[in-house]
This record gives C-alpha cells, sequence and structure tokens, in this order.
C-alpha cells in the first residue's frame, strides 16, 4: 500500500528552523514529483514547493523563496523541506504529496496530486 509518512514538526520560536522530513513506503519516489503544502486553520491549502524526478528541478511559492529549501535523498525514499527564518504566519499542518510522472505543470495546484501523508504540525510561536 502506498503511503507518504511525513515527520519534523513542532513548535519552534520565530526566527528559528525546522527541517520536515517526506517517507514513502509501498512505492519508489523516483518515479514520482514530491510536493510540500501547507494549509493554516481557516485557510485553503496552499502550494509550498516541488521537486521533480530525477533532474531535481524544483519551484517554490514566491513568498517562500530564499527561506525554505526543498531536496531528496532518492537513495532513503525520502524527501525533505528545510525551512529557516520562522515566522508565526508559517504556523500550519505541512502535507507532502507525490504526483507521478513529476511536479505537475500547476504544480501549486493540490487537486494534481495522487497520493498524500497525514500531515505535520508546525508551530511558529515565541
Amino acid at each position: 500500500q502506498a503511503q507518504l509518512v511525513e515527520s519534523g514538526g513542532g513548535l519552534v520560536q520565530p526566527g528559528g528552523s525546522l527541517r520536515l522530513s517526506c517517507a514513502a513506503s509501498g512505492f519508489t519516489l523516483d518515479y514520482y514529483g514530491i510536493g510540500w503544502f501547507r494549509q493554516a486553520p481557516g485557510k485553503e491549502r496552499e502550494g509550498v514547493s516541488c521537486i521533480s524526478r530525477r533532474d531535481g528541478n524544483t519551484y517554490y511559492a514566491d513568498s517562500l523563496k530564499g527561506r525554505f529549501t526543498i531536496s531528496r535523498d532518492n537513495a532513503k525514499n525520502t524527501v525533505y523541506l528545510q525551512m529557516n527564518s520562522l515566522k508565526p504566519e508559517d504556523t500550519a499542518v505541512y502535507y507532502c504529496a507525490a504526483a507521478r510522472p513529476t511536479c505537475p505543470s500547476r504544480w501549486y495546484q493540490w487537486g494534481r496530486y495522487d497520493y498524500w501523508g497525514q500531515g505535520t504540525q508546525v508551530t511558529v510561536s515565541s
């Protein structure tokens, strides 16, 4: 059974960093583009980033460029999201998702992905 499992969320102070992980089981991430999304209470789910299969092309929401970095380790079947200089407005549940064969042209639209994780909570607060 194909599954994605996020981890690495938690409580962090403003200005701090977190690294989220997205581990796949039951399928190989090599054949998928992997996206990160987030959803804050009362808000729509928004695209954070996507990394394409193999060549590793990356895409980011304009507002997050320079603070967030997506990467993948196909040998570990895992994708990471490094988040730096965190702000209270980054507080949300973060989800990873897989799209075959790679990041969709409109990667930020959540309906274009095949598999989803259950999410991990990130809270930025002093």
